[in-house]
């Protein structure tokens, strides 16, 4: 999955963009306002029926981490040239389109009822209406960053949609696998997750006047390392919950068969969890006693240790000759995908 369907979870991380924002001040402010607005504006344009559903999805909220990346890269790198802050702004919609579509098709394919405490899409409307909101979702974001006319924007879009495809399908290819590599869910987590990050900073270096190449392959690499730790850290969630912080079930991921990285740990350290298969699992009574077995382990510390070490690895990887603040700020977002798992 893409990501924590609600609980004070989301509050925190909140709190933590917020810190964000007061730190970057009033031109930040305004350009992630401007965003906002860009978003309501592109689904409600979308005509009914499916601008209702579209425009439902994106209102839900969300942090906003990766417009905000996609603004921030782009101040690191020199900012946008004169007259170019309408680009920026399509680029980081295009960027949060792309991310709301795959939550559609994620709760889709979930059988999720709720996304950020509201009806997900397939819930409220059926299957058929999800997989075009979705689709509508995904094609507003490449439409929306063609405007720039820029091919190197596409390409980094475009990439990063095939990578979240390439992910899904081998989440699916590994359910209910009796054995899984770290090594293989780390790169799922990269496709599904840290892709999406990497173009956000990416675009955002695309969108500035004095970008290199250079630096957006440095900007990008952080914002991949960001995106792998947010995934890792919403799969601890997952296992430890509770349903009050994250807004669904402990042990969703394990009743829809998708094997992550505290169970791989879990089945080392406990060969008795080696032999459970998932199917059998049947319910969210069996799945809390397997999550108790799973915390019982430490897989839980070791996982949460490893997805820390990976954020701290991407807030060191940093550049020094991004201008004054910048670094501080991109390092705030690192802890604000932290933040919510303390």
């Amino acid at each position: 999955m893409n990501g924590v369907r609600g609980g004070s979870g989301v509050a925190q991380e909140a709190d933590g963009v917020e810190a964000i924002m007061a730190r970057g001040g009033e031109r930040l402010r305004e350009l992630m306002a401007r965003t906002e607005a860009h978003l309501d504006r592109v689904t409600a344009e979308a005509g009914s029926p499916l601008a209702k559903h579209a425009n439902a999805t994106v209102a839900a909220g969300g942090k906003r981490l990766r417009p905000l990346l996609v603004v921030l890269a782009a101040e690191s790198a020199g900012g946008p040239p004169a007259g170019g802050e309408e680009r920026l702004v399509r680029a980081a919609v295009a960027v949060e389109l792309v991310h709301n579509a795959t939550l559609v098709h994620d709760d889709l394919i979930d059988g999720a009822p709720l996304r950020r405490g509201r009806p997900t899409v397939a819930a409220a409307a059926g299957r058929r209406a999800a997989v075009a909101t979705g689709d509508l979702l995904f094609s507003r974001a490449f439409a929306e960053l063609a405007r720039n006319e820029d091919t190197e924007q596409l390409r980094a879009l475009s990439a990063a949609s095939s990578a979240l495809a390439e992910g899904e399908l081998l989440q699916r290819e590994d359910a209910w696998a009796a054995h899984v590599a770290v090594e293989r869910y780390l790169r799922r987590c990269e496709l599904k997750t840290a892709a999406l990050f990497e173009a956000a900073c990416r675009l955002g270096a695309l969108n500035a006047s004095s970008g290199s190449a250079e630096l957006a392959g440095a900007l990008g690499a952080f914002a991949r390392r960001i995106g792998l730790a947010f995934q890792m850290l919403d799969d601890v969630l997952d296992v430890s919950g509770p349903v009050e912080r994250t807004g669904k079930s402990r042990g969703t991921d394990l009743l829809d068969g998708t094997v992550t990285l505290p169970f791989i740990l879990a089945r080392e350290r406990d060969p008795g969890l080696a032999k459970i298969d998932l199917r059998t699992l049947g319910g969210a009574a069996r799945a809390e006693e397997l999550c108790e077995r799973i915390a019982a382990t430490g897989a839980l510390d070791e996982a949460r240790e490893q997805a820390l070490a990976v954020v701290g690895d991407a807030k060191a990887s940093l550049p020094g000759i991004l201008p004054d603040g910048r670094a501080e700020l991109l390092g705030l977002v690192a802890d604000a995908v932290v933040e919510r798992y303390r």
